[in-house]
């Protein structure tokens, strides 16, 4: 299927002008939504594309919003004053593609990776009915036991995070070497200009761990359908992180599947036979819950443990996924509000 590509900026409140973009079918309205939260560093037209190129070849309306700092938007190179302000950001700017004439009868679903699993997370507690369901990859949505830092260090960096927030002083080991499992792969993100690949600047760091914790805190919360991805031997995010969102999220649609042997890259960093698994996963999970008009119709719930599933795909037989899910009720259809920005 062909994909037109869109991009354009919009400025956000503070000032700053976020660059966003899409992909969309060319010959057919996109069955449904699907709004990309990159991670950490990271933007949406280069590094994200062919995310956005696959899900709307598979009939999908894409859309994606490098947050302020990062990829083409403007603001300090990745330096998060405030958490809140990234997902004010998404909020705005999704929620006016939705309030579009030709899409508010559509279905609209996050997909946050790593990072942007927790924006994801959080624009989901922001407007808990708002969104039909979240793909999330390896999603920062808790701190793991294994690399939790210590309460007297965290005591001692936030006592000055307001005299040096946007110093470059936090140590870091090379995330695309951890991140990427694929050689070649691995050197062409790289060498892509748009990434941050600096040291992280201190209030950048407290934020990311305030907001970990605060998600942690407010797992069972989540309410929404989920389906979350994550690579065994993922030495960036832990597993057990999707684990526990899995288990404490009280959503009645929810399912994880860990890949054994892939990294936290699943989508870019891994051979090309292992992307494709992914991304038939995704979509699979996605056009499932896919439908004009918004309205759910109800079922008995379904509970499946390791074993094969009719929506996911079955190459690998040692991968391990969990699927639990009760359709809610039936539901009217509802429009956005003015969010247009």
């Amino acid at each position: 299927m062909d994909v037109e590509y869109h991009e354009e900026y919009v400025r956000n409140p503070r000032g700053v002008q976020l660059f966003t973009c899409g992909w969309l079918p060319a010959s057919s309205s996109p069955k449904a939504l699907v709004f990309l939260c990159h991670g950490y560093g990271m933007e949406c037209s280069v590094f994200m594309r062919a995310c956005g190129v696959k899900l709307a070849a598979a009939g999908f309306g894409v859309f994606g919003i490098d947050y302020e700092g990062h990829g083409k938007s403007t603001g300090a190179r990745c330096y998060i004053q405030k958490f809140d302000h990234l997902v004010a950001d998404c909020d705005r700017f999704f929620k006016s593609v939705c309030d579009m004439e030709e899409y508010r009868s559509k279905s609209r679903f996050l997909y946050g990776e790593s990072m942007g699993g927790a924006v994801a997370l959080l624009l989901h507690r922001k407007d808990p009915t708002f969104w039909d369901g979240a793909v999330l990859a390896a999603p920062m949505c808790k701190i793991s036991e294994k690399v939790k830092p210590h309460p007297v260090v965290i005591t001692l960096l936030t006592q000055v995070e307001e005299l040096i927030p946007t110093w470059k002083i936090v140590p870091t080991k090379d995330v695309i070497d951890s991140a990427f499992k694929d050689p070649v792969k691995r050197e062409k993100i790289r060498k892509n200009k748009l990434i941050y690949q600096d040291k992280p600047r201190l209030k950048t760091a407290l934020e990311l761990l305030r907001t970990s914790m605060d998600v942690e805190d407010s797992l069972s919360e989540v309410k929404m359908p989920f389906f979350i991805l994550h690579g065994k031997a993922d030495t960036v995010t832990d597993p057990e992180v999707s684990q526990a969102l899995y288990e404490r999220a009280a959503s009645t649609d929810k399912s994880l599947k860990l890949y054994p042997g892939m990294w936290h890259g699943l989508t870019a960093g891994e051979p090309d036979d292992n992307v494709e698994l992914v991304f038939a996963d995704i979509v699979a999970w996605l056009k499932e819950r896919s439908q004009d008009g918004r309205v759910r119709a109800p079922s008995e719930p379904e509970t499946h443990q390791h074993g094969a599933s009719s929506e996911f795909s079955n190459s690998m037989e040692s991968q391990t996924w969990i699927h639990s899910r009760r359709r809610p009720r039936r539901l009217g259809g509802f429009l956005c509000g003015q969010c247009r920005m």
